[in-house]
């Protein structure tokens, strides 16, 4: 299969990816496909989560996109009628990240009973973990000295850790196709992270 035909390959399978998850696929879509511009697709992720916030229902869907330069996330989210609109409205924002930018990918697999572990098996569960410097998380704690005694100001200690995108997908909730897509997308990511520092 040559690029442009694989290229168009990808690029459909994103869209009925999206019209799949049934969650406003037009709206979803435009801002994706605005966001892509003409550049080739390499990998994608679609997720759509349901939330439940005390009597009300709420969804979310979040795209991930890897082109050959970039990484570009999308986060559509619905809301009910408020104070500032009459009827509900949906909100959907877009981020372009440069793949230089991205500076750490972690991936943690979930998987039942390790000791009969087999490779190949689809774990239960998955999150990806996605940092790149535009949100971190500070967490601070009282400093102290080994004596138990000490009545001491020692300041505080913490550690600073990246925690611009975090997205769990498990085999009962998302089903296994999903989580098929999410290690595909979790290893296309972290091979272009890779080829962008050497």
């Amino acid at each position: 299969m040559d690029a442009m035909a694989k290229t168009s390959t990808t690029t459909q399978g994103l869209r009925t990816a999206i019209e799949r998850s049934g969650y406003y696929p037009a709206l979803v879509a435009e801002a994706v496909e605005a966001a892509v511009g003409g550049e080739p697709i390499r990998s994608y992720l679609v997720h759509q989560e349901t939330t439940f916030d005390q009597n009300e229902v709420r969804r979310h869907v979040t795209v991930l996109v890897l082109t050959g330069n970039r990484f570009i996330v999308s986060h559509t989210d619905e809301q009910a009628a408020d104070t500032t609109s009459p009827t509900p409205y949906a909100t959907t924002s877009t981020e372009s990240v440069k793949l230089g930018r991205i500076s750490s990918v972690v991936v943690s697999r979930v998987v039942a009973n390790p000791e009969q572990y087999k490779p190949g098996t689809l774990p239960r569960e998955v999150v990806l973990t996605i940092g790149w410097g535009a949100v971190s998380r500070l967490d601070l704690e009282p400093a102290a000295c080994g004596d138990p005694n000490c009545e001491a100001d020692h300041g505080y200690t913490g550690s600073s850790t990246a925690d611009d995108l975090s997205l769990r997908v498990s085999e009962a909730g998302d089903g296994p196709e999903t989580v098929r897509q999410a290690l595909a997308f979790a290893q296309a990511i972290s091979e272009a992270t890779a080829d962008v520092t050497r």
